[in-house]
């Protein structure tokens, strides 16, 4: 297994979030700050489009932007002339968190309950969750129970394959994706271990996953079976998500957050992201 460093790209976030690489920058969420921001390769910092706490990005084939909220389950569209839609999932969900938009204009994301008496901790306890697909219209179905709490997700290059993050289950569980957009032929991509709390993770060509283990403060790369080929250790903070990027999507990007469970309710977090070149580039979505 290869440890891999880092270089600084940008600081100055409270808690980033669904780091995308999307017209020739990186694009990601900023939840505290209400912000959909993105950094071009000289790490200017631009707000995009401003929202209540968004956490998941994805893009619709016709450039329309999907963004998921966090502590609230409600989807927003904007499509490209600046026309915003938003879905109320409320009565579905307690909260969304992570998504991936799909090359059919598919749509899945989780969908978070909140537990009997439970409170959020870093064991996922006090919140439970499913996986949804849906329309851009608004047509929500459940497509996956066996999860204990979703968080990233991702399709593979091909568009059959959904992969996920378990975050209390500590594995990445992958699907066959039917004709109809439903999950089906759920299996075990890769068992971690009891620290490893998978958070936002992306796919490269090789069929590898590269993951954020967020309370084990490392990003790692995962081969179908289980495998780990390298390991990047931050220095310092969760490692919350990845995204491959670039011209040539080999550049690594990687969202930190330096903050506690605790804090997370007031916002006391800093948030940064680092980068560096790998030899796989990215492939499928986001």
């Amino acid at each position: 297994m290869k440890t891999l460093n880092t270089t600084r790209f940008v600081e100055g976030l409270i808690y980033g979030e669904g780091p995308r690489w999307h017209d020739d920058r990186l694009w990601f969420t900023d939840g505290p700050a209400n912000a959909v921001k993105a950094v071009d390769a000289d790490g200017r910092i631009e707000v995009a489009f401003e929202t209540r706490h968004p956490s998941g990005l994805g893009w619709l084939p016709d450039g329309t932007i999907v963004i998921t909220a966090l502590r609230s389950a409600v989807v927003t569209l904007v499509d490209t002339d600046g026309v915003v839609i938003t879905h109320d999932l409320n009565d579905r969900a307690w909260s969304t968190n992570d998504l991936v938009a799909g090359p059919n204009g598919a749509i899945y994301l989780d969908l978070y309950h909140r537990d009997r008496g439970g409170a959020y901790n870093q064991n996922g306890g006090g919140v439970s969750g499913e996986i949804a697909v849906m329309t851009p219209q608004g047509e929500v179905e459940i497509v996956a129970s066996d999860v204990t709490l979703p968080n990233g997700l991702a399709i593979s290059a091909e568009g059959s394959t959904l992969v996920a993050s378990d975050t209390g289950a500590d594995r990445l569980v992958a699907y066959d994706i039917a004709d109809d957009g439903t999950l089906e032929n759920a299996r075990t991509f890769a068992e971690l271990d009891a620290n490893g709390h998978p958070d936002g993770l992306c796919l490269d060509a090789e069929g590898a996953a590269w993951v954020g283990c967020y309370n084990a403060e490392q990003f790692v790369r995962v081969l179908d079976g289980g495998r780990i080929t390298h390991r990047i250790p931050p220095g310092g903070g969760w490692a919350v998500a990845p995204a491959l990027g670039g011209p040539d999507r080999r550049t690594l990007y990687l969202v930190i957050n330096d903050t506690t469970i605790e804090g997370l309710p007031t916002n006391d977090s800093k948030g940064r992201i680092e980068s560096l070149h790998v030899d796989v580039p990215g492939a499928g979505w986001p």
